[in-house]
């Protein structure tokens, strides 16, 4: 996964506005604020409510 932080820094939830951080877990990004997981599919991030899920 290649996630550059340039990129990391810009990215926020587009629920709440939030910043969000990298789970290299499960190869998302987490919105603590919204409780909400962002897939990254192809060194991609998803950043589409309807594709999220809360954790």
């Amino acid at each position: 996964m290649s996630i550059r932080a340039e990129l990391l820094d810009i990215l926020a939830c587009p629920k709440c506005k939030q910043a969000v951080v990298l789970n290299e877990g499960d190869n998302s990004l987490r919105c603590e604020h919204c409780r909400l997981t962002f897939p990254i599919r192809d060194d991609i991030p998803i950043m589409l409510i309807d594709e999220a899920q809360e954790y």
